[in-house]
């Protein structure tokens, strides 16, 4: 499927009221929108659509944590048959309040399947097999919000290149991993000098 140059993209903005499949719309090489939403709709639904139309594909999903009232639509993902791979990129954080979704995400897609990172990104990639290239990313979290929230969706091009290589480069961490480790991962420290990485030394973990 040939791609087109980001200058030849279709872009598209919309302020939305209505669902993920009327909001987004078909999915088309070389596309490009943004949306404004009310939160009607939620990150796991633009992932429902995008597989609707791009039928089987290999998933990442990148997140802080999942919420309690995530947990079903995660199992919902999970459980999705057009997946062929699943990836998810999420907070080390979150490892004790999300242990049971993650094991659970494991023994579906593998032992290889989590990367923990320092991450507060909500993104998702969708490779189909039959050559589209989508990338995901939104202020929105898995579950639906009613408040405002942005989205943008593009087929192709230097975004989706360059996520997908971040995510190759990660190393898949044990869960009981340090700090140190989720670090060095995550390479905080080519962004910042050492004496301003110590006010963050004490790792923030999630309360069970």
């Amino acid at each position: 499927m040939r791609h087109a140059a980001p200058a030849a993209r279709r872009a598209r903005a919309v302020e939305t009221y209505t669902n993920a499949q009327d909001s987004i719309g078909p999915i088309e090489p070389g596309m490009s929108l943004f949306a404004i939403t009310r939160g009607q709709w939620s990150m796991i639904d633009a992932i429902l659509h995008c597989l609707d139309q791009a039928g089987p594909s290999d998933l990442s999903i990148w997140t802080w944590t999942i919420a309690d009232y995530e947990v079903q639509v995660m199992d919902r993902l999970r459980l999705d048959e057009r997946i062929q791979n699943g990836r998810l990129v999420i907070d080390h954080g979150a490892r004790a309040k999300n242990k049971a979704i993650i094991a659970q995400w494991r023994s579906t897609f593998g032992p290889d399947s989590v990367r923990y990172v320092l991450n507060h990104a909500k993104i998702a990639t969708l490779s189909s097999q039959s050559g589209l290239r989508l990338l995901l990313r939104g202020s929105m979290n898995l579950n639906f919000n009613p408040r405002f929230e942005q989205f943008d969706l593009t087929e192709g091009g230097a975004d989706f290149t360059l996520v997908k290589s971040i995510e190759n480069d990660l190393p898949a961490l044990d869960d009981d991993c340090d700090g140190a480790s989720v670090y060095a991962a995550s390479k905080v420290s080519g962004a910042f000098e050492a004496s301003q990485l110590q006010l963050f030394s004490g790792l923030k973990t999630w309360a069970k």
